[in-house]
């Protein structure tokens, strides 16, 4: 379906249709060998192994743009291309337990949502992912100054208001007709 058909749907129907494709991107997530999660900056990947797995039983190969997890002698648990490139010198790989591989990948471009780890695999709406929300607090002044604007003019246009940049230029007008009552400003439109 084109962002256009979606568009074109009633509430109800994104609903159902948004409930659809969840079950089916969390269904075909299950099924890889793997779990996964991402931030802006960064994925973990969790990978199960038999108990008893240790380092020496692995072969691992993390470059640019690849990745391959699998024990020594038998068929990769993963094996591809990824889906975007990586930042080798700064991720890693740890076994946790023995049962487990924890794979960090540091983004090469951090501010881009993957669709899944490896190009073969099946890919997730990236348009849905939902951020972990960070506190206002924790962004420097002009970054926080920043989304607060932006969060204040999303509120507006909600409601049907005018956004902060609309009401400065409304300001703007009316203190420029205060000072010149002697032009028409009947037929002024605002841009």
């Amino acid at each position: 379906m084109t962002d256009g058909e979606y568009d074109k749907l009633s509430k109800e129907e994104r609903e159902v249709k948004d409930a659809e494709d969840k079950a089916r991107e969390d269904a075909e997530q299950a099924a890889l060998p793997y779990r996964w999660r991402q931030e802006l900056g960064e994925v973990d990947i969790i990978v199960p192994m038999p108990k008893g797995t240790r380092a020496r039983d692995l072969v691992i190969v993390m470059q640019k743009s690849k990745l391959s997890v699998g024990l020594k002698g038998k068929d990769k648990i993963l094996d591809g291309e990824l889906c975007k490139q990586i930042k080798v010198e700064d991720s890693t790989w740890t076994i946790e337990d023995q049962e487990a591989i924890h794979i960090h990948l540091e983004k090469l471009n951090q501010q881009q949502w993957w669709e899944n780890v490896l190009t073969h695999h099946p890919k997730i709406d990236t348009r849905k992912i939902q951020p972990e929300n960070s506190k206002l607090g924790d962004l420097d002044g002009e970054t926080r100054g920043m989304v607060e604007k932006m969060m204040f003019d999303n509120q507006q246009k909600q409601m049907g208001k005018p956004t902060s940049d609309e009401i400065k230029k409304m300001e703007t007008l009316k203190k420029f007709q205060a000072s010149h009552p002697e032009l028409d400003f009947s037929n002024a439109k605002i841009q």
